[in-house]
């Protein structure tokens, strides 16, 4: 099976978790970040919160298996081979999961206050999961024309990727937003376990993502 450029892998590999490339508006970033979630903190806005952590906890899952499918088959479905500070897994730098950490929580400001309210017949909930993940699928066909970004397999694009990735970040992070705090704590806490124990077995002891 013909790749599509290929190349991109090591030129991925060549910087993960590297310091040559490193900017110092990562740190600015990263500030950014903390000041959205301590606002939010401030003002108790628990529901927002978990739409953002849950989010953010469905994009460190998906990364990682990516990660895994680069170790076993020699390549990732995505990669990300330039124009990052700092390449945290092979398809995501620092800049875009910095992106992901809040995207949850700024799109449930935009969710009917009526969790069964219906858009074109739709659950609200439900709808602004699958718009948004269309246009972020669709975003990254622009993306993919840039040389930071690139999708390996030819058979890989915007569809698999609004299936696969978009359409399980958004759903879990809008319908997160109305479920009761201890479900909230249990799923979020769940996801980050996971996370936690293959970033540490994987990148830690195996060195294999």
């Amino acid at each position: 099976m013909e790749l599509h450029n290929p190349e991109a892998t090591q030129q991925a590999l060549a910087i993960l978790r590297s310091g040559d490339p490193f900017q110092w508006y990562v740190i600015t970033l990263l500030a950014l970040v903390v000041y959205v979630y301590f606002t939010e903190i401030q003002n108790k806005n628990w529901q927002g919160i978990a739409a953002g952590l849950s989010l953010y906890m469905v994009h460190w899952f998906v990364e990682i298996i990516n990660a895994l499918i680069q170790h076993f088959s020699g390549h990732a479905l995505w990669t990300v081979p330039t124009g990052t500070a700092f390449l945290l897994l092979i398809g995501v730098g620092v800049e875009l999961s910095f992106m992901f950490s809040i995207a949850g929580l700024i799109f449930s400001k935009v969710l009917p206050k009526d969790p069964r309210a219906k858009i074109l017949g739709i659950n609200n909930r439900l709808f602004i999961a699958i718009v948004n993940a269309a246009f972020f699928s669709i975003f990254e066909i622009f993306l993919v024309k840039t040389p930071c970004f690139v999708w390996v397999y030819p058979w890989w694009g915007a569809l698999p990727v609004f299936i696969t990735v978009y359409i399980p970040f958004w759903v879990v992070s809008l319908y997160c937003y109305d479920w009761q705090l201890k479900v909230q704590k249990m799923v979020i806490g769940s996801m980050f376990v996971v996370n936690a124990v293959m970033l540490v077995v994987f990148a830690g002891f195996l060195h294999w993502i």
